[in-house]
């Protein structure tokens, strides 16, 4: 019997469907863009015209770019606690053996499958007794713990696909184990580094469930937007605000795989 997925009409079945995926993925995006230029205070159709003042508005909206800014420091000091633990962490577990590794694995991933709001309410309650009042360094505490299972997840497969007697032999040759990561692991792991940051990074930016426990009286970028789209005269900023803030995440990421397919090409030549 020949295969449907062979036959004119299974790969018919299949371009519609895979085109209808497409359009079930992309259509917010389109819709959310076409609003952001629409003349008009309420997003419905037809367009009442074309207009660029929504994104001369957010500029000049100082809690809009206070909450972008807060949002980025938060994002930024996370990746790197989330990939410098994770560094240290991806290397235990798939250089090292030890009594345990399995109990260990588990614990370091076990943020994938808790709830949000209930390790948001956990962390509310630990700052809370030992007197650590909320803010930007309590919310960086919560995205690193769940954002550090992503670069695990990232991590380990790469350091095992690396052979193990790459380092084994520069310890031969008297290299110290920093100067081995330094010179040998890390240069074979940077593409894998970097893919770790980017999801911890967008991760934490678009965080809201954690950081509206223990954000304190600073707003992030997620917490401002979920409050404004409480007042329909705001609506219209931030749909435009939510458009640059896509065409930036899509240029960073096309820019970070672009940077990560020549380093690796530099390391297979190498």
């Amino acid at each position: 019997m020949n295969d449907v997925a062979l036959s004119k009409n299974g790969a018919r079945g299949l371009r519609v469907f895979y085109a209808l995926v497409i359009a079930f993925l992309y259509a917010p995006i389109v819709i959310l863009l076409v609003f952001s230029f629409n003349n008009s205070d309420v997003p419905s159709f037809p367009l009442s015209g074309f207009t660029l003042h929504w994104y001369g508005e957010f500029l000049h909206n100082g809690d809009l770019r206070g909450a972008l800014e807060t949002s980025a420091i938060i994002a930024s000091l996370t990746s790197l606690g989330a990939v410098f633990l994770g560094v240290l962490s991806s290397i235990a577990l798939a250089r090292r053996q030890f009594r345990g590794k399995a109990a260990v694995t588990a614990l370091l991933l076990s943020p994938l499958v808790i709830p949000y709001v209930v390790f948001g309410i956990s962390l509310l309650l630990l700052f809370h007794q030992i007197g650590i009042p909320n803010g930007i360094f309590t919310v960086v505490i919560g995205h690193v713990v769940i954002t550090l299972p992503y670069t695990i997840l990232v991590l380990v497969p790469r350091l095992e696909q690396i052979d193990a007697s790459l380092e084994e032999a520069a310890y031969d040759l008297g290299a110290s184990h920093l100067r081995t990561f330094r010179m040998i692991t890390l240069p074979l792991i940077l593409p894998a580094v970097l893919s770790a940051f980017l999801i911890a990074f967008t991760t934490s930016f678009d965080e809201y469930a954690v950081a509206s426990f223990v954000i304190g009286t600073r707003p992030s970028f997620p917490i401002f937007l979920y409050s404004a789209l409480r007042f329909p005269s705001q609506l219209p900023q931030v749909i435009a605000v939510a458009v640059v803030v896509l065409l930036v995440s899509l240029a960073i990421v096309v820019s970070a795989e672009l940077g990560r397919r020549i380093a690796e090409r530099r390391v297979q030549l190498g």
